[in-house]
């Protein structure tokens, strides 16, 4: 398997597509470091995944706090020796109106969402630059970057703000052979994908709602060795929402 013993660490890993993620790579193969501060559903997940052939750890880590995050990269070298992966998915939305934002809100969601994926990126990239081989990170941004809607300021400025980091870095990373590269989901589905309407699915020129799947097939497209002529990009699935042209009648 091309992920074989390879080392990938999964940020915001407990839920959703991040968990998607670190299940996926763990089906293939490699050493999975799941990165939380949900301490409860990060261990069964992680258990679920040894359970079932895989090889992973759980590390509690709060991504918008430095000494998490040098813990984070501390207990994965001290399990594993080296990282060759890195996924920044972790994050958060609020959705208020700005008016009534608060700073503290404002800043909680930037460092979460965004001061977060170039610190878990710097030190990562500290011991992947180490690798003969290099290696690749991935940052979960959001079609939400460039299309907006009311009371998403804080998450909008964020995703953009990931997509502008992304293809700094890249250029960054470039001489130590790491590629940087973005992901931005659209509506991907997290709970009962049977519940959704038939609409729902329809308004997607993909005639379907997206799943973390979705999101985890890019993440291997775009850390696989021979991918590496992909980078400083940004990748948009979102079952062609964005660019459909919609008409009132």
């Amino acid at each position: 398997m091309p992920f074989s013993n390879k080392v990938v660490i999964v940020t915001g890993a407990s839920n959703g597509i991040g968990r998607e993620i670190a299940s996926t790579y763990a089906k293939k193969g490699a050493k999975v470091v799941l990165a939380d501060i949900d301490e409860e559903t990060g261990m069964k997940i992680t258990s679920k995944i040894k359970e079932n052939g895989g090889n992973a750890i759980f590390v509690k880590t709060d991504v918008k706090k430095e000494e998490d995050v040098n813990r984070l990269i501390y207990v994965t070298t001290s399990t594993y020796d080296t990282i060759h992966i890195l996924i920044n998915n972790a994050g958060k939305g609020i959705f208020k109106s700005p008016y009534e934002l608060t700073l503290e809100e404002w800043d909680d969601v930037i460092n979460t969402n965004l001061r977060s994926v170039f610190l878990c990126s710097r030190e990562a990239a500290k011991v992947m630059r180490e690798n003969k081989v290099g290696g690749a990170i991935v940052n979960i941004a959001s079609t939400r970057a460039f299309m907006s809607e009311p009371s998403s300021e804080a998450y909008a400025a964020t995703k953009g703000g990931i997509i502008s980091l992304t293809h700094a870095l890249a250029s960054s990373f470039t001489e130590d052979r790491i590629t940087v590269n973005a992901i931005s989901p659209g509506w991907i589905e997290t709970g009962d994908y049977s519940q959704l309407r038939v609409v729902d699915h329809e308004q997607h020129l993909s005639k379907r709602v997206g799943n973390p799947a979705d999101i985890a097939r890019a993440c291997l497209y775009l850390t696989a060795e021979d991918n590496n002529f992909v980078t400083g990009t940004n990748i948009t699935i979102d079952g062609g929402m964005t660019r459909k042209m919609i008409y009132e009648e």
